[in-house]
């Protein structure tokens, strides 16, 4: 059994609730700033918010001329990835909702989903896009929210062991693993641990540069990690000791989140955003390698590294599928199961689909 201290399960959940409500009791610090390709951050590693404005009239009804949403990562462009990415960066989304009365958008990034999840519940956003696992969390927590889109359904999460350590998962027995606690890669590891059989594991709470930083001084024995950074590691002669494709049932997804509070002034926005992001999506597809390169500049990598960590094929034309509705409802049964969730729901109370 995993623990966050050696020989205790019981004590690990405790202290994985208690982590997760400390983390969701820590606001990012937000501002706003152009949308011209640059981003402001402070000292301590926070982007504040971008404001993509558009020139429409004043907003119609009820609907707020401003649209709070927020995304995972900071980056100099502060603009997520994907389908919502191009489309704030090129001005589609912007344009679409400027239909509606929206006139300005504020994007924030967030280095992790709980601290997204704490601004979605205080009211500081009305949208994020977040991997499913600190979705469900904040939703099991209380949280008014409605899950509008799963825009990817192939999350890998990858475990990276440090150099000279464990070669392979059974050697991890007693060992220390750095984690994104309330992510999609805590849920990867958490059940690959489980599934293995592996005992008296320690894990412990870091976010990415600093298990970075914990597993080159040989702090940690193994970290998890994805995309283009759990690839630079390997590259950099990292071991690794496993990934979410030898074990399909443990893919992340992501979900794009909208607070019931805006839907009520809104209630027509889940077919306006997904409309408005499939149409970036298909602009995305004209413009393939600008939108590499674009990413490429986004998280200080190579075009190559893009390619291989986040193909477009990745990205989903429709809201939901049926493999990523199973994905997460295996992720929720198993939040649920280790006491890691603080209570079940019905997912179909949940999932908003607007066809």
């Amino acid at each position: 059994m995993y623990t966050q201290r050696r020989g205790g399960g019981a004590a690990w959940r405790a202290a994985f609730i208690a982590g997760l409500l400390l983390a969701l009791a820590i606001i990012q610090a937000c501002g706003s700033a152009n949308n011209g390709g640059s981003s402001n951050i402070s000292n301590s590693g926070d982007v504040e918010g971008t404001d993509a404005k558009t020139t429409a009239a004043a907003p119609a009804g009820d609907i707020p001329a401003v649209l709070n949403y927020g995304y995972i990562g900071t980056n100099k462009l502060n603009l997520p990835g994907g389908a919502e990415g191009w489309g704030f960066h090129k001005g589609i989304i912007q344009e679409e909702l400027k239909k509606y009365g929206i006139t300005e958008v504020k994007l924030t990034g967030f280095p992790n989903g709980p601290d997204q999840s704490e601004s979605l519940i205080s009211g500081r956003l009305d949208i994020g896009s977040l991997g499913d696992t600190p979705a469900i969390l904040a939703r099991a927590s209380g949280a008014k929210t409605r899950l509008i889109t799963q825009g990817a359904t192939d999350s890998i999460g990858y475990l990276i062991g440090k150099k000279d350590g464990p070669k392979t998962l059974q050697e991890l027995k007693g060992k220390t693993i750095a984690i994104q606690k309330g992510s999609f890669m805590h849920r990867y590891v958490a059940g690959l641990v489980k599934a293995e059989g592996i005992e008296d594991v320690q894990f412990v709470h870091m976010l990415r540069p600093d298990g970075e930083a914990a597993l080159a001084r040989g702090d940690v024995d193994a970290m998890t990690n994805n995309g283009v950074y759990a690839l630079k590691l390997i590259d950099a002669g990292y071991t690794h000791l496993d990934d979410a494709t030898k074990h399909p049932e443990l893919y992340g997804t992501s979900a794009t989140v909208v607070s019931e509070d805006y839907l009520a002034k809104f209630p027509d926005f889940p077919k306006v955003w997904n409309a408005a992001r499939l149409k970036a999506l298909e602009d995305l597809k004209q413009h393939e390698e600008e939108y590499y390169a674009f990413i490429a500049e986004q998280q200080g990598t190579t075009v190559e590294l893009v390619k291989k960590a986040s193909p477009i094929s990745y990205i989903k034309d429709v809201p939901f599928t049926e493999p990523g509705l199973k994905l997460l409802g295996g992720t929720k049964a198993f939040l649920v199961e280790e006491k890691l969730a603080k209570k079940d729901f019905p997912l179909d109370d949940w999932v908003l689909k607007s066809e």
